[in-house]
């Protein structure tokens, strides 16, 4: 250990191995472990803190279910690489929404071509199949490490207005708004998890099968008008959405008027 190890309690309410995960914890987000750097052994942990393998192993365990650490098998235990994240109670694009925390977004344009709407894409787009729509992939790098592709398709007449637009460095959204004076409305999205497929390793620089979050999304104008569908590939080590839920409050029946005196 890098310094005296603080001390747990035995004699607390609150369990060994918690107490450790929350002494761990800390390390890791102070910095004492940096991002990928190897956690001392279960032995040299249980040493160091007087408790069992069996409570370490709890400890750790529970640190690699919140994401914190992973474990490598016949090399040990390592500390995760923080997740950038998204909130998603607004509609907003990547950059317009990590450049406000502090990140830097760039793009890398992979291609801005014309194709024909499969089945899916006119659906979304409200359109018959065949139609021709504007097919743009971009990967997105945040401080400069590969996170996301992004492939969107937009109506032709629409999309003709972007092919001289500065995609490396903006927004679709804020292009859309400020330079196709669209006023977006809002977005239907769906999220599920995939494994990477060829075009996706070597777009994010990962291996065959890596686990990739997939998210659909339908923005409409304010009218309510499609104007782009997209299918985003995150990263799964990498990225996250965030968003917030509140419980819908009822209220409760007055007395007399069905329900219950109090």
């Amino acid at each position: 250990m890098r310094k005296k190890s603080p001390k747990l309690v035995p004699l607390s309410p609150v369990p060994l191995y918690n107490q450790l995960k929350e002494l761990l914890r800390g390390q890791i987000l102070d910095g004492s472990y940096p991002p990928l750097s190897r956690m001392p052994s279960e032995n040299e942990l249980g040493n160091a803190y007087q408790v069992s393998r069996i409570t370490v192993r709890q400890a750790l365990n529970d640190l690699q279910k919140e994401g914190l650490i992973f474990k490598i098998h016949g090399k040990g235990t390592f500390v995760a690489k923080p997740k950038t994240f998204q909130n998603v109670s607004t509609l907003q694009g990547l950059a317009e929404s990590l450049s406000q925390l502090g990140y830097e977004v760039i793009n890398r344009v992979h291609s801005f071509k014309t194709v024909t709407a499969n089945t899916m894409v006119a659906q979304r787009l409200q359109m018959a199949e065949g139609t021709k729509v504007t097919e743009i992939k971009r990967v997105r790098l945040i401080n400069r490490e590969p996170v996301s592709l992004e492939v969107s398709y937009l109506p032709l007449a629409l999309g003709e207005k972007l092919e001289k637009a500065d995609l490396i460095t903006r927004d679709i959204f804020l292009i859309l708004e400020n330079d196709c004076h669209i006023n977006l409305g809002h977005a239907e999205l769906a999220i599920d998890a995939v494994l990477a497929e060829s075009e996706l390793t070597h777009a994010l620089h990962i291996e065959e099968g890596s686990p990739i979050m997939r998210i659909e999304r339908l923005t409409h104008s304010d009218d309510g008008t499609p104007v782009d569908f997209e299918y985003l590939y995150y990263r799964g080590d990498a990225f996250q959405y965030r968003l917030r839920i509140d419980r819908q409050r009822h209220e409760r029946p007055l007395a007399g008027h069905g329900g219950l005196a109090p």
